[in-house]
């Protein structure tokens, strides 16, 4: 049976479980060929030994079957506290989708996704992961825990999320990226998933509350999502169209070659000013088109979380 198809056909986020372990299970399939060589279905619970360590902890079974030396790795070795933070903000359901698949995503369903594969890493780590979403208000918030009941609120959450229909009109990330860092005591690794659109606020006011969630010597990263043909370089065609605001309603009937140059040049210098902003912060900034795979924010993930540890 053909997972992809059978997840495809029952509608792609009606099991989200499911498909978050179908990405994680093709990211370790291929993790051979990234840095993380040492990285298997196991990792949760065994690290490879290294000549020189106590033999005391290591896995003779495991040894038995592998004819290589892991040792015993215990959950307060591998202690993480990981916030999830998502806009669910209408700008985040561009492009409309009629029916999703794992190839053809805008930016929620990639976000939702993204989440709930580095959930179902931590989960097989026993970590502790919490969650936080904004659109017009500070709708959800769930502090950092481990448990199997807590792991399934938060996925019957984010499903909720990837089915809806009418999303909140605007946002002010401003103010709830401020709330959210208020709430994170105590030091975490921080994923930030949103399109940084946003019409009410300076953009000086929201790398301000970027730098918020520095605080407690956290670590934070910031998933960029875009649909970067669409929004990064306005590929559009030369046929005439209407460009509609989702988040004001307004519209605009334009020719799209005929503003494609100035819209390049103000989007990037932008977008050049965020980045800096992150580095100056000490925010790793990772720019994700939804048009791509999950390798890229899975393999960041597991970089920030072995720099976290």
């Amino acid at each position: 049976m053909d997972l992809r198809s059978e997840l495809d056909k029952a509608g792609l986020f009606q099991n989200l479980e499911l498909l978050a372990q179908q990405v994680v299970e093709g990211f370790i399939s291929g993790i051979h060929k990234s840095p993380f060589h040492g990285f298997s279905a196991e990792f949760a619970e065994h690290k490879i030994y290294n000549k020189g360590e106590s033999t005391k902890h290591i896995d003779w079974k495991l040894f038995a079957k592998t004819d290589k030396l892991y040792t015993k790795r215990y959950e307060e070795e591998t202690n993480l506290r990981c916030h999830m933070i998502l806009d669910n903000s209408a700008s985040m359901y561009y492009p409309e989708i009629a029916a999703p698949t794992i190839d053809n995503l805008n930016k929620i369903g990639f976000g939702v996704l993204a989440i709930a594969a580095i959930m179902n890493i931590l989960k097989r780590q026993r970590d502790a992961v919490g969650l936080s979403v904004f659109s017009d208000t500070y709708s959800f918030y769930s502090s950092e825990k481990g448990s199997e009941r807590h792991h399934h609120m938060l996925l019957s959450k984010l499903s909720e999320i990837s089915l809806d229909t009418k999303p909140a009109k605007q946002t002010d990330i401003y103010a709830y990226l401020h709330l959210i860092a208020e709430k994170i005591k105590r030091r975490s690794l921080i994923f930030l998933f949103t399109d940084m659109f946003q019409n009410t606020t300076d953009d000086d006011r929201i790398f301000e509350a970027l730098r918020h969630l520095k605080y407690n010597k956290h670590e934070v990263v910031l998933f960029h999502l875009l649909d970067v043909d669409k929004e990064l370089h306005f590929d559009f065609g030369n046929s005439p169209k209407r460009f509609l605001d989702v988040e004001t309603g307004e519209h605009i009937d334009l020719f799209s070659d005929t503003v494609k140059t100035g819209y390049e040049k103000a989007i990037k210098t932008y977008f050049d000013t965020l980045k800096l902003k992150c580095a100056q912060y000490k925010i790793k900034y990772v720019e994700v088109d939804v048009r791509g795979d999950f390798s890229k924010v899975l393999n960041t993930f597991m970089v920030e979380r072995q720099n976290f540890l």
